[in-house]
């Protein structure tokens, strides 16, 4: 099992929850950085599922254009339902934010005088 399958099966609902946007805003001070950090952090989790998706899936392709050999693969089947049971990766993001495990920094050249 890849580690993000792991941290993603840490318990985490795959229903989205009201969270309070005061607790969000404390962390970084603004809470539209604290958002955008949580959209940086979404969109990486979401690539690297994609990509481990893909992966996997391509183990069962077949490589020729024919129909006759289009079949129902049980096993791919149930790797892609596997994937769509998981959380969203903005409320993954968001909880890893909430738990302090996103290393985020405010660079100096981008603020604006």
């Amino acid at each position: 099992m890849s580690k993000l399958r792991r941290q993603i099966s840490a318990n985490i609902s795959s229903v989205a929850e009201t969270k309070d946007l005061k607790v969000i805003k404390s962390k970084t001070g603004n809470l539209y950085e604290s958002i955008a950090i949580i959209a940086k952090r979404s969109n990486q989790i979401n690539i690297s599922l994609k990509e481990e998706l893909h992966n996997k899936l391509d183990e069962f392709a077949t490589h020729t254009d024919s129909l006759e050999e289009i079949h129902e693969n049980k096993e791919q089947i149930e790797i892609s339902r596997a994937y769509e049971r998981m959380p969203n990766p903005a409320l993954l993001a968001t909880q890893e934010f909430l738990e302090d495990k996103i290393y985020h920094r405010k660079n100096d050249n981008d603020l604006f005088s």
